[in-house]
């Protein structure tokens, strides 16, 4: 498995303006592979279902590590099949979210944390003479770009002001022999994961639908009516198939 190369000249600054605006130094990957090696977080990198919040991801560089080991795992324990590896790889991957104040490292996180995923998903796609799905990189995008988030984690709010959102991926039934795995999505606020706040199952935040009637279709100058909201709740799905995002209506 490639890992994001590492140079010998290893930038830890980006601009002395950043240094003094927000504080920005990264973390030298020595630093944080010794970090990883810690009896408990080690044992952390292990577990398939164990969480990471890094607060101040950067550009993704403990978390890329945290994804490599995870991936590694994956494939020693459940690499002997390739729709095994598809969904537990994808379980892994949710399990890793960050919080980043500045757009730019926010988006490189993203995208580091994808190349990781892909290059990991390829390599044992080649060993099962199989090719990639495209299903599969999809939801892969769909936890990532929902697991990492660009804000400020004093506030816990997002750049527009409104609160910072993450979603949990709920394994239902997971069982070690299991090909296939169903999660049910939940969405919560960083200050709900802070508090330890339980939602409702599928509870989502930002989806609702408004229902609107057109009451006066002979006039010329159409009024809509709005009526009450949908409010809408995630499904159980397939882990592959968490790009669709399916949802119903709550007491629909």
């Amino acid at each position: 498995m490639s890992d994001l190369p590492e140079s010998t000249n290893e930038k830890i600054i980006k601009s002395k303006i950043r240094i003094q605006n927000h504080g920005e130094v990264f973390t030298p990957k020595r630093i944080i592979n010794k970090m990883l090696d810690l009896p408990n977080i080690r044992e952390a990198c292990q577990n398939l279902t164990s969480t990471f919040l890094e607060p101040a991801a950067g550009e993704g560089a403990f978390l890329v590590e945290v994804l490599n080991r995870k991936m590694k795992m994956v494939v020693k324990n459940y690499g002997d099949n390739l729709i095994r590896y598809e969904n537990y790889s994808l379980l892994a991957l949710s399990t890793i979210y960050g919080v980043e104040l500045l757009e730019d490292n926010a988006q490189k996180c993203v995208m580091n944390m994808y190349q990781v995923y892909y290059e990991a998903y390829q390599q044992q796609a080649i060993q099962h003479d199989a090719k990639v799905k495209k299903k599969v990189l999809d939801s892969a995008k769909l936890i990532i770009s929902n697991n990492i988030a660009q804000g400020n984690f004093l506030t816990k709010l997002a750049p527009d002001g409104n609160p910072i959102v993450f979603s949990e991926w709920n394994p239902i039934n997971l069982r070690k022999d299991g090909k296939t795995i169903k999660v049910q999505r939940t969405e919560y606020t960083l200050m709900d994961i802070l508090e330890g706040i339980k939602k409702e199952d599928g509870d989502s935040l930002s989806h609702s639908v408004v229902e609107q009637l057109d009451l006066f279709d002979s006039f010329d100058d159409e009024e809509v009516f709005e009526k009450e909201k949908k409010q809408m709740k995630y499904i159980p799905v397939k882990i592959t198939h968490v790009y669709k995002e399916e949802m119903e209506e709550v007491n629909g």
